[in-house]
Parts: C-alpha cells; sequence; structure tokens
C-alpha cells in the first residue's frame, strides 16, 4: 500500500495583518511550503485547499502559477485543514498521483463567527434566539462535562495561561503575552464558566503542506515526517453537537472517539505512544474533552495531567506546544493544517524555544467543526 510523506512546510504567520490579503497570505504559505521542499509550482500534481472568508482557494492559481493544476476547493466549518489534508492524503494513496499540496487561509473580520443558520439547515429562529453564537454551546457543553466528571473549573485557566506561554514562544502566534491564571480568571465571563481570554478568535494566516509518495520522499528532503494516518468522521445520531437544534436522549460518542480510534488503529500505534500532540482548543473546554475522547487519556485524568505539568511542553504528554487556537486564533482555512504544520516541526526537532525535548517520534493531531467533523492525523519520524 502506498504510504504518505510530508516533505515541506509553509506559514504564515497568524493575527491580523492590514492590507494583506487571505490569498496573498496562502501564496507566502505555499511558496516556503514549496521552497522547503525543493520543488517549483509546476512540479505539483495537484492541490487541495479551502478558506471560508478569503474567497476560494483556487483563485491562488492566480499567484503561484497558470499550470492547469487540479486544484478541488474543500469547506468543512473549522475542520477544514484536516478534511484538505484527508482528500490529498487519499490522492497519494490512491496511486493515482506522486505530489501534491494542501494549502488552508483564511482572513476573518473581527468579531465572533457570524453563521448562517440555513447553510447548516436551520430555521432562522435558531439564529434569532441566539444560539448561532457558538460562545453559547461551548460554554453549556463544559458546564455539563465539569460537572458529569466532578472536576474542578480552575482547570480551564490552567489551560489558557498554558497557551499563552507557549504561544510566547511561538513567532508566528497571534497572542505571544504570557497571562496569568489571575488574568484570565478575572476577564469577562462570556458564557459560564468561559470567560474571555478562555476562548480563541477568528484570525488571519495560512498554513502549506507539500506531500508524496514515501518511497519518492529522498528526493525533496532527508527529514521526512510521514503521515501514518488521516481519518475523518462525522457526526453520529445522538452526539451533542455545535449547532443541533436538539439533544436525543439516547447519546453516543461524538466523531472526535471514532476518528481519534481508527487513526490510532490504521497508524498501528496506541495513545500512550505520542510524544506529542495538538487537540482542537476552540476554548479551553474543548482541549479538557478533547484530550479524553481522543484517547490520550481517561475522562476525569486530565486535572491532573494538566496540573502537574504533563502537558507542558517538557511535560511527559505535551499538548498544543504552539498556542493552539488559543494563542494563534482561528482562520478556518488554516487551523487544522497549523497543527500538523507544528507537529512536522516538532518531529524534526525544529521548533526552537518550544521543541519538545527527548526526540519525539510520534505526533497526533485532532481538529473538530461545525456542525460536528472531527479530523485525526498519526505522524511519525
Amino acid at each position: 500500500m502506498t504510504e504518505v510523506a510530508i516533505v515541506g512546510v509553509g506559514i504564515h504567520p497568524f493575527g491580523r495583518h492590514d492590507g494583506v490579503s487571505g490569498r496573498e497570505q496562502g501564496a507566502h504559505a505555499a511558496r516556503q511550503a514549496l521552497a522547503h521542499a525543493g520543488i517549483g509550482w509546476g512540479g505539483v500534481q495537484f492541490a487541495f485547499g479551502g478558506s471560508a472568508a478569503a474567497g476560494n482557494a483556487d483563485a491562488l492559481v492566480a499567484d503561484l502559477g497558470l499550470t492547469g493544476i487540479e486544484f478541488v476547493n474543500v469547506i468543512n466549518g473549522c475542520a477544514t485543514g484536516g478534511s484538505s489534508l484527508a482528500m490529498a492524503d487519499r490522492a497519494i494513496r490512491s496511486g493515482d498521483y506522486d505530489v501534491g499540496i494542501a494549502i488552508g487561509f483564511d482572513k476573518h473580520p473581527p468579531g465572533a463567527f457570524n453563521a448562517d443558520p440555513a447553510s447548516y439547515g436551520l430555521g432562522e429562529w435558531y439564529g434569532e434566539t441566539g444560539l448561532m453564537l457558538t460562545t453559547q454551546f461551548f460554554g453549556i457543553k463544559a458546564q455539563r462535562y465539569l460537572h458529569d466528571h466532578d472536576i474542578d473549573p480552575a482547570v480551564l485557566s490552567a489551560i489558557a495561561a498554558k497557551a499563552y506561554r507557549n504561544g510566547a514562544l511561538n513567532p508566528n502566534a497571534w497572542r505571544r503575552r504570557p497571562m496569568s491564571v489571575e488574568e484570565i480568571e478575572s476577564s469577562d465571563m462570556l458564557s459560564k464558566p468561559l470567560t474571555k481570554y478562555m476562548f480563541c478568535s477568528p484570525a488571519e494566516g495560512a498554513v502549506a503542506l507539500v506531500l508524496c509518495r514515501a518511497e519518492l520522499a529522498s528526493r525533496f528532503t532527508d527529514r521526512p515526517v510521514y503521515l501514518k494516518s488521516c481519518v475523518m468522521r462525522s457526526r453520529a445520531y445522538g452526539t451533542f453537537e455545535v449547532f443541533s437544534p436538539s439533544l436525543s436522549p439516547d447519546r453516543t460518542d461524538g466523531p472526535t472517539v471514532q476518528a481519534a480510534r481508527e487513526a490510532f488503529e490504521q497508524a498501528g500505534v496506541e495513545p500512550s505512544d505520542v510524544d506529542v500532540a495538538q487537540v482542537q482548543d476552540t476554548e479551553a473546554g474543548a482541549e479538557l474533552m478533547h484530550m479524553a475522547e481522543t484517547g490520550l487519556c481517561e475522562h476525569g485524568e486530565q486535572v491532573d495531567l494538566i496540573m502537574s505539568g504533563a502537558t507542558e511542553i517538557n511535560g511527559r504528554l505535551p499538548i498544543n506546544t504552539d498556542g493552539g487556537c488559543i494563542a494563534n486564533g482561528e482562520p478556518i482555512g488554516a487551523s487544522g493544517l497549523r497543527q500538523v504544520h507544528e507537529i512536522v516541526v516538532q518531529l524534526r526537532g525544529e521548533a526552537g524555544d518550544r521543541q519538545v525535548p527527548n526526540d519525539p517520534q510520534v505526533g497526533f493531531t485532532h481538529v473538530y467543526g461545525a456542525p460536528g467533523i472531527s479530523a485525526c492525523t498519526v505522524l511519525a519520524r
């Protein structure tokens, strides 16, 4: 079976960039990834790319070159980047292509995401009652989880503080000022138990990854990172998801549980083998819940891991070493690819001040998007 390697990565810093379009940021990331792989745009056979607010990703050909490349636009909520990568992975594993690229970029206006109920099959009433504000969903879900597992809400501030500490070490992060637990806890309460500084914000930025058949990797780099698995799943009946107008009394696991389990099975590794991980942290409660949903720990064990420092850069299970969504912000098209970019950099030993020690060998990423899409990857040296 054909295996896939990531041989080039590129990123445009996340944050706010006046006068720079989302497409320009995407082109910057693509050129950087191509240069990293030592290949020109003409050597790429296909592209999958996504953008939610900055125009069609395929418009990048006007910047990169009119080569007639097969370019597919992808949109899948906050899982757009993960979905682009999943499709690129399949294109190579199918045997149809040797070299391709996954690109994501976005440029969101300030303020909360302004989703349209009709785009999710919902009536206008859903938006009129304020339920399209995802802050409410995340707050309700966090409250329920803390209650069900008897977890002290103080852990949420600790998660956010870690994100800002890690972001301060990342030159591509938006928020690069460390924030204390006290500062986070005392910031405005947006949706109990989540305060202002526990949330990520819509942002700008871009990421590109060059992929190839594993047996060709030596043509591009002497330090490839192998994409051992890339699994994407949607919600099943009975899951508790964003933009759900009702909740079934029959509960079942969300798509993250299935996607993560299958990703580990396909890769032939266990969650305990992971040396560094990236999980969706739209807000601090998401990181808390997704740690367990992905199998990285049991439900309720997160508090000991977080408070003991196990999830810090120098800990046993470093999580969101680049600051995650909380410190980087979330440009929808790029966010899932940023996670993979970080793992590639970590496994290559090129993360600088935020480098995980002890020569990490296995990485894991997880991204979640509305209305219940999860994509997980396992990467290895």
